[in-house]
């Protein structure tokens, strides 16, 4: 029986995932939708994912100098950061405001709560919402195939025909779903954040719940308020937020219970603030609103202690 119960020192569940290897398998799976904006945009989506980077670890690394942490530029997460803030900005962007919202996401995204597993918000989305407000005007100029114009979602919202968003002839649903369109770098390609979405499932790395009730969700209540919920679910950022940034393992409930509320509010707040708000996107908003709430979350479903009572 001493055997059987015998207990040595902590850790006591043991796994040979690092966070080295879990970033480096999620910068994999965004290897397909990187290639259809190479495809789509050209060279310039190269440039700007390959600046970006570039950006958020040299951030990083004066960071942790400054603050004498320990340099971890190597572990994937900065590299992470970088490619995801690339791919909700427009490949046209300028380099200036690509490196000013790389800055802001790393220092106010992630080093001022004091590095990884710290931070409250997702880092990519701060700095794109820093750009946004500060360059409204360069985050909603989207060009595709030499045309300037708005979005599907843009068109969508004003009550204008499918036919003149930035949008590949033929069938729209399909286009849509191949990221035959203009809007933001990394996320015209529902196909393409679709498969890395599902080898991320594959390898455990996130719960497949999340993004499955976040886009059940905007597709219900966006056909219920009178709109299309095929385009509402294959346009726009939905499936990139809801594969790589509500899953994100430090800003979403560590409870299963938890990441459920999570992903139908972030539903309900992405529909509410495309249909009834002044911008068409709502995705990136909804997740920092979300991000905020965590906390809460976490306080209120944390699970029974094993073996205790009420």
């Amino acid at each position: 029986m001493g055997k059987i119960f015998g207990m040595g020192p902590s850790p006591h569940i043991r796994t040979s995932s690092t966070v080295t290897k879990v970033m480096f398998d999620v910068i994999l799976s965004l290897v397909p939708a990187l290639g259809v904006a190479f495809y789509v945009f050209g060279v310039k989506a190269l440039i700007v994912t390959g600046f970006s980077v570039i950006v958020c670890m040299a951030t990083e690394f004066v960071c942790q100098k400054i603050m004498k942490q320990e340099v971890t530029i190597c572990d994937g997460s900065a590299i992470l950061t970088g490619i995801l803030f690339a791919f909700v900005i427009p490949p046209n962007m300028s380099l200036i405001y690509v490196g000013i919202g790389c800055f802001v996401s790393i220092l106010l995204g992630k080093m001022v709560f004091g590095g990884l597993g710290h931070n409250i918000f997702n880092p990519a989305l701060v700095g794109r919402a820093f750009v946004q407000a500060s360059w409204p005007v360069a985050m909603t100029t989207f060009v595709y195939d030499g045309k300037a114009g708005a979005t599907v979602l843009g068109t969508l919202k004003v009550g204008q025909p499918i036919g003149e968003a930035l949008i590949r002839s033929g069938d729209s649903y399909l286009q849509a779903f191949l990221g035959n369109m203009g809007g933001s770098l990394g996320e015209t390609s529902a196909l393409a954040i679709l498969f890395g979405g599902i080898y991320l499932i594959y390898k455990k790395h996130i719960d497949w719940k999340v993004p499955f009730i976040m886009i059940g969700t905007v597709f219900v209540l966006t056909k219920l308020m009178g709109y299309d919920p095929i385009q509402q679910i294959l346009s726009g950022g939905l499936f990139l937020g809801a594969f790589y940034m509500a899953t994100d393992m430090v800003t979403s409930p560590f409870t299963a219970k938890g990441r459920i509320i999570f992903a139908f509010a972030l539903g309900v707040l992405i529909a509410v603030i495309r249909v009834k708000g002044g911008y068409p996107e709502g995705t990136a908003y909804a997740i920092l609103i979300m991000n905020g709430f965590v906390p809460l979350i976490n306080k209120y479903l944390i699970p029974k202690k094993f073996g205790a009572v009420k």
